[in-house]
C-alpha cells in the first residue's frame, strides 16, 4: 500500500465481512494451500454443478491470465463492457453468491487430473506470493487493463475463497 496510515484509517471502519485477507502474505498463502491440500478427489461440492477437479482448473484460469499467453486479450468493445460494468464486482470485497455466473474462459467442462490441477494450483499461489504486491501494482489485467495490487489482492483471494467455501474447506 502506498498510505499504509490511510489504509489502517479506512479498514478500522469497515464491517468485519469486507476486510479481505492479503494474498501476498505467507500466511495467507499458507491458509489457502493448506485449505486446498485438505480437498480430496471425492470431496463434493456444497453448491454449483463443478467437480473438484473442474473447480481446481477453474480457480487457475485467474492466474493463468496474469502469468501466461494461454487467452486471449478480449476486443476493445468487450473490454470496454468488462471494465464498466464487472471489474468492480470482481475486484471488490463483496463476496460472491452463490452459483453466480462465469465468464466462458473459466468454464471447465471435462474433467481433469485432480493432483496435477491441485499442484499447479498450489504453485500459482506460490508464485504470486514470493512476487508480491509490487509486482502486481499497476499490472495489466486482460479483462480489465492496468490495476492496483489491492484490486489484484481481491481477485485472487475473494475468487478461490469462494471456491474452497464451496467445497467445504
Amino acid at each position: 500500500m502506498p498510505y499504509p496510515l490511510l489504509d489502517f484509517v479506512v479498514n478500522s471502519f469497515k464491517p468485519e465481512f469486507l476486510k479481505m485477507k492479503n494474498i501476498f502474505e505467507t500466511e495467507v498463502t499458507e491458509e489457502l494451500i493448506d485449505r486446498i491440500n485438505a480437498l480430496t478427489p471425492e470431496t463434493q461440492p456444497k453448491w454449483g454443478k463443478m467437480s473438484v477437479d473442474q473447480m481446481l482448473a477453474h480457480c487457475s484460469v485467474a492466474y493463468e491470465m496474469a502469468f501466461t499467453n494461454k487467452h486471449p486479450k478480449p476486443n476493445g468493445l468487450m473490454r470496454f463492457i468488462l471494465k464498466a460494468f464487472v471489474k468492480n464486482g470482481v475486484v471488490n470485497e463483496k463476496p460472491y453468491p452463490k452459483n453466480s455466473r462465469t465468464a466462458p474462459a473459466f468454464i471447465i467442462a471435462d474433467h481433469r487430473d485432480f493432483e496435477k490441477e491441485k499442484d499447479q494450483l498450489i504453485s500459482y499461489l506460490n508464485h504470486t506470493q514470493n512476487l508480491g504486491s509490487d509486482h502486481f501494482e499497476g499490472k495489466e489485467s486482460l479483462s480489465f487493463g492496468p490495476m492496483t495490487a489491492l484490486e489484484w489482492n481481491n481477485l485472487f483471494y475473494k475468487h478461490l475463497d469462494h471456491h474452497l467455501t464451496q467445497f467445504g474447506v
